[in-house]
């Protein structure tokens, strides 16, 4: 019955469909402002039976705190490990997020201001009411949505402004990552009602706003989208660009193109057209270059005329020039080799969960450059914007993964899993297509594709994903070759997860060597692409030692991983571009006999301390710096 009430509320409130405009990052300008709306906001779990009371009751209707009791909740936070209520942390179901606030009125006053709603992220199904109207919904739980409320606030222009969010975290057989309700009717073992949400990945299904919500604005005829591509030809680079404008008057744009220190490079006018650059700056990864990650500026500026009204409007987008190519045996970063020596991540923490949080953004990367990182998997779903951003700045390179993870069950491929998963690459691309720091999309990780139907939808899904970017080569992750036979053929470049001495053949550190070899000789056989190793690792509680190793020590956790190296050293002159550790840091997962408080195959504790394999890790990826890079190791 949960359940259906669920599909029966996604129905009532509309199909959502990708948006025709763009999703630029909100940035303040002398034509744009932003106000944050994050801190404490009024909170309500909906405990009824059927997850379904504050629909029936309308809750959005009026103040939050008038349907009942209410909590402080701060946003962003993921919800569940914030109170002392266990039934919170494994809500399954609506929760109910509201907060007033005072719009500026020199926003109200002015018709020619648009004012924007936006949320950074909200997992999984969410719905937007403002003065109790409703003026968006979104499903996903890792990208942005947004909505234009204008004439909503100038309907009552001296009120504050009431936004009311309801977020559901039930994942179901079309979800990305899919899960499923099982409901227990053994009423001698379970209450009337009891279910729980079955999933196939192994996280924590942490759930509520966990990205800013932001109020913006724009004028009303402004910048909506630009898309760059770069190149170069020996020391000239070339900036195409592609800008989209909201309004229908005669729009004007002059493009600048500046370098880090503000001075000018190049420009052009129209709304699309090439940019010269001369003794060009190309962006480099971290460790590559003495100068990594270099950022020109380019500033589009709008002048828009009507018989009655001017507009003007000004976005500053950053640009890395810079080349991704792809061989039967090498990924080329600027027509130069590039080897991945980098980590798997989490948005993970204490008390936060997975909500947004920027001490400990600027401690991973601290941690990965002091590590000697230049790049990491989004796994298994897309990060913070703002985490892209520090990569563009930082020269860390990202493989850009969508939520498609946990795909075991043969019904999530039928056609409503599919379309929903092809709309979620559609605003991934949309979202992170201008960072340089984004080198690859990865469409899934560790499905089943070895079933009948997987074929046609990776084909389809991969297609789809290289029209929406052909500058960029595109991948899933698999565990398994016999699960690449149906998708393995689209791809550019393997991305190959395995746990020899661990979750097979536990403790025989000694067969790592035969087995990974013939691993990797068995996938370029096949396919003839560059291949990562994608994910690697073991298990170790911090603190817990015993020589000869033993699963779960630090000692063991470091014989495993240097045995995978011995190999990686053999085949980086063939086909082997980079590997990537599974994981950076612990993190937590659903309660179970096989996790002991969360997943500790993480190099670093949940609370950013080092066990002995990152130190480990450390002196190998110094050391690769300096044989495939162009600085010595610290």
């Amino acid at each position: 019955l949960w359940l259906l009430l669920f599909v029966l509320l996604h129905a009532m409130f509309g199909t959502v469909l990708p948006l025709d405009g763009g999703m630029l990052f909100p940035q303040e300008s002398s034509f744009r402002e932003v106000k944050e709306l994050n801190g404490l906001w009024d909170f309500r779990a909906d405990g009824s039976p059927n997850r379904n009371e504050g629909f029936e009751k309308a809750w959005y209707k009026r103040r939050l705190t008038e349907t009942g009791p209410v909590i402080e909740m701060p946003v962003p936070a993921s919800y569940n490990d914030i109170t002392q209520d266990p039934t919170l942390r494994d809500f399954i179901g609506w929760v109910w997020y509201e907060r007033e606030v005072f719009v500026p009125a020199r926003w109200i006053s002015d018709e020619g201001t648009r004012v924007v709603l936006r949320v950074g992220s909200a997992h999984y199904y969410s719905i937007v009411w403002v003065n109790g109207e409703k003026v968006t919904e979104h499903e996903g739980g890792h990208l942005p949505f947004e909505a234009e409320i204008s004439s909503l606030i100038r309907k009552e222009p001296t009120k504050p402004c009431r936004i009311t969010i309801a977020v559901n975290n039930t994942l179901t057989l079309e979800t990305l990552p899919p899960g499923t309700i099982q409901y227990m009717n053994d009423s001698s073992r379970y209450p009337d009602g009891f279910f729980v949400q079955n999933i196939d990945f192994d996280f924590f299904n942490y759930a509520g706003i966990h990205r800013s919500v932001l109020l913006y604005t724009t004028p009303k005829v402004h910048v909506d989208d630009i898309s760059v591509e770069t190149n170069f030809m020996d020391n000239t680079g070339l900036v195409r660009y592609k800008v989209s404008v909201q309004g229908g008057f005669n729009n004007t744009l002059n493009i600048t193109l500046m370098d880090k220190d503000g001075h000018f490079v190049a420009s052009s006018t129209g709304s699309s057209g090439g940019l010269k650059v001369v003794d060009v700056k190309l962006w480099w990864p971290y460790l590559m270059h003495e100068n990594p990650g270099y950022l020109y500026s380019m500033k589009v500026h709008l002048i828009a005329v009507s018989e009655t009204s001017t507009y003007e409007d000004e976005y500053t987008l950053p640009v890395g020039i810079r080349t991704i190519n792809v061989t039967n045996t090498q990924f080329l970063i600027n027509n130069k080799p590039f080897y991945f020596h980098g980590v798997n991540k989490h948005e993970d923490s204490d008390i936060r969960g997975r909500g947004f949080d920027w001490p400990l953004i600027v401690k991973d990367f601290n941690l990965m450059k002091w590590l000697g990182v230049n790049s990491f998997r989004t796994s298994h779903y897309p990060y913070a914007e703002e985490i892209l951003q520090m990569c563009d700045r930082h020269g860390i390179v990202v493989i850009d993964e969508c939520p498609g993870v946990g795909i075991k069950d043969i019904r999530s491929f039928r056609n409503a899993s599919l379309s929903h998963h092809l709309v979620v690459m559609d605003e991934l691309v949309r979202r992170d297509k201008n960072h340089p720091s984004v080198v690859m999309w990865s469409v899934a990780n560790e499905p089943a594709s070895e079933m009948p139907p997987a074929e046609f939808y990776f084909k389809t899904l991969i297609e789809h994903t290289k029209a929406l970017d052909q500058t960029r080569p595109v991948t899933y992750v698999t565990i398994a070759a016999a699960d690449m036979d149906k998708g393995g053929p689209y791809v550019d470049v393997v991305c190959a997860n395995s746990y020899f001495a661990w979750y097979f053949d536990q403790g025989r550190l000694d067969i790592i060597p035969l087995q990974l070899s013939t691993h990797f000789e068995n996938w370029y056989r096949k396919y003839q692409r560059p291949i990562i190793q994608s994910e690697y690792g073991a298990d170790a509680v911090p603190g817990l030692h015993m020589d000869p190793p033993m699963m779960f020590t630090e000692e063991y956790q470091n014989a495993l991983l240097q045995s995978y190296h011995d190999v990686f050293d053999q085949k980086r002159n063939q086909y082997f571009v980079g590997e990537l550790i599974w994981n950076f840091a612990d993190f937590m997962t659903s309660q179970g006999i096989y996790r002991v408080v969360g997943n500790k195959k993480g190099i670093f504790t949940r609370q950013r301390q080092p066990k002995a394999a990152a130190f480990l890790l450390r002196k190998r990826y110094w050391r690769l710096a300096n044989e495939t890079g162009r600085l010595l190791p610290d």
